[in-house]
């Protein structure tokens, strides 16, 4: 399967794996890219070191491609960014911030440059900028999204006339009926990121590993955007915050029920009342916990079954 995505990063298939905070550790970072998917160690959720440790153990694990996804909002940007030149990172994706800011640094490196994205808007000024891609999340993905909650298969044929660079859509897509139907409407790659939450090598803890395969249509919500629009499991926590705005809140006391590591708390220690469980709404349609390499075969069989049986694209 060969097309603009799998050119640019060298890779088998045109699938890659959301670098999630507290979840897109090294192991499941080479695993997807062992596969011949593109593999994202997510550093924001990473004190630097713990990045440069990650990158040099998925050097090890993989003779692959595979890339850092950085949340630009992250307090140690300029750190993230030298370990990620020092270690010979050659793919980066950016996100929660300007393109601008950093994409001409990295390029001079040699790197590429892929921009994470939730409006027409923002992808022009991604490309104006200079990056090689842009990914295209619609408000049904999970974690922190676009404030425009325009879903993913409205955004991608919008993106994709007036863009010239690749598209790679992100947001309820984690089987290849998804990935075709995104290809379908201009996409030319998928990024796939609550599947590969709900995998052995995933670095989630246990619990929200299996309140992932639990999540029925409905039990998510995109709540917070006074702060950072974020779609979460409704939990306790969640339940918290719904009878918060009750009270027509101010963003400082939004903040101070949200208080420190809350995702940390939910996603990586495993606190399923008090933590803060972010999965997009596709979750109802995960329904096991499998190896990544099981993952990325089955969406890619599936994939290719579809496309023979509706005549291909």
């Amino acid at each position: 399967m060969t097309n603009k995505i799998t050119e640019l990063f060298n890779i088998k298939y045109p699938v890659v794996q959301g670098g999630m905070i507290w979840v897109s550790g090294y192991k499941l970072a080479s695993a997807v890219s062992n596969a011949g998917g593109l593999g994202l160690i997510g550093a924001g959720s990473m004190y630097p070191e713990i990045l440069r440790a990650h990158i040099q153990k998925c050097k090890k694990a993989t003779n692959k491609p595979f890339g850092v996804n950085v949340p630009m909002l992250y307090p140690d940007i300029e750190k993230i960014m030298d370990i990620i030149v020092d270690e010979g990172v050659k793919i980066v994706f950016t996100s929660a911030g300007n393109p601008k800011t950093w994409t001409s640094f990295l390029k001079d490196k040699g790197i590429t440059v892929v921009h994470v994205v939730s409006s027409v808007k923002f992808a022009l000024k991604a490309e104006a900028a200079g990056v090689d891609a842009v990914v295209c999340e619609g408000f049904e993905a999970g974690g922190h999204n676009g404030r425009e909650e325009t879903t993913t298969f409205a955004l991608i044929p919008m993106v994709k006339e007036l863009l010239k660079i690749p598209v790679i859509a992100a947001g309820g897509i984690a089987s290849g009926r998804g990935m075709l139907a995104a290809m379908v409407l201009g996409a030319d790659g998928v990024q796939i990121g609550s599947r590969f939450a709900a995998t052995v090598e995933s670095s989630a803890h246990q619990n929200f590993k299996n309140t992932i395969i639990d999540v029925k249509d409905g039990g998510t919500q995109l709540t917070l955007k006074e702060l950072a629009p974020v779609r979460l499991v409704k939990n306790k926590f969640y339940d918290e915050i719904q009878e918060l705005y009750l009270q027509n809140p101010s963003k400082e006391k939004l903040k101070e029920l949200l208080g420190r590591a809350r995702a940390k708390k939910g996603m990586f220690e495993g606190d399923l009342e008090n933590g803060e469980l972010e999965i997009g709404q596709i979750a109802g349609l995960i329904h096991e916990i499998k190896p990544a390499k099981d993952v990325l075969e089955d969406i890619i069989t599936e994939f290719n079954l579809v496309k023979s049986f509706v005549g291909g694209l």
